[in-house]
């Protein structure tokens, strides 16, 4: 089993290297697939894992998150990255508690739910503490900065742009602006900052083209999550209309699970 300071080395060294697939499992069991498919780290996900719990996105606690990262940890060599939303109450003590889980690296985005996209100011004080106690560390913690606005009903990519760099200035190792939806806008924000640059996948692009863009890594999102809901559920649905069980799957004998 890697130790979490090996961890956070080979995860540090991924965005010293070449262009990379962050996936974004939504339990320990998915996790353990992507493992066993050869990718190098994950990322979790907010959305796939509130719904595994049963719950809308955002609806996961702190201590919900916590224990998600000590399962993740615990099934898995790779290195464990946490979306943390807004960082929560105490930006630094949520970087505190998933890294005592296990985790060596995250995302603080500038966005609250109940008053929507924080003025910079306050989101950059917000990503400085959780910088801070991301330094404080033994091991390197790979801490992204999120610009939210591009998400959040505000696509103006100049105000992305301008937010990413006061992030870049705070001391995020990484920069993330979700729903970058071209090949253009892509290139505009990896070109305008220096540090690695997180791009939310698109479908109508491919890996090579995001890469080429100007970005050291691609992550999925809920996506995956998604795509096996609706697998189960057209599957249940021939189930329950057709007495059809046909889409039914065997038990994944290509995929056998460490035991740890």
């Amino acid at each position: 089993m890697a130790t979490q300071e090996q961890k956070a080395a080979a995860f540090q060294a991924l965005h010293e290297g070449e262009p990379f697939v962050i996936p974004n499992p939504w339990d320990a069991g998915s996790a353990k697939v992507l493992e066993a498919l050869g990718f190098q780290a994950l990322a979790t996900t907010s959305s796939g894992f509130a719904f595994a719990l049963g719950r809308d996105d955002g609806e996961a606690s702190l201590d919900d998150v916590v224990g998600h990262v000590a399962a993740l940890t615990a099934a898995t060599d790779l290195p464990v990255s946490v979306d943390l939303e807004n960082g929560y109450a105490d930006p630094a003590e949520t970087i505190r508690r998933v890294a005592e889980a296990g985790a060596v690296g995250g995302s603080i985005e500038d966005y609250d739910p109940t008053g929507g996209i924080y003025d910079l100011s306050q989101a950059v004080e917000r990503l400085t503490a959780a910088v801070e106690a991301a330094r404080s560390l033994p091991f390197p913690f790979m801490l992204t900065g999120r610009a939210e606005n591009h998400f959040r009903g505000n696509p103006d990519l100049d105000d992305t742009i301008a937010r990413l760099h006061s992030y870049e200035a705070a001391g995020a190792d990484v920069l993330y602006a979700p729903r970058l939806s071209t090949i253009e806008e892509i290139r505009a924000v990896c070109e305008a900052v220096t540090n690695p640059v997180n791009v939310l996948a698109v479908r109508d692009l491919t890996f090579a083209q995001i890469a080429e863009a100007g970005a050291q890594r691609v992550s999925v999102g809920g996506t995956l999550t998604w795509t096996a809901v609706t697998a189960f559920a057209e599957a249940a649905t021939a189930i329950r209309d057709r007495g059809d069980f046909s889409r039914l799957g065997s038990s994944a004998d290509w995929f056998q699970p460490t035991t740890r």
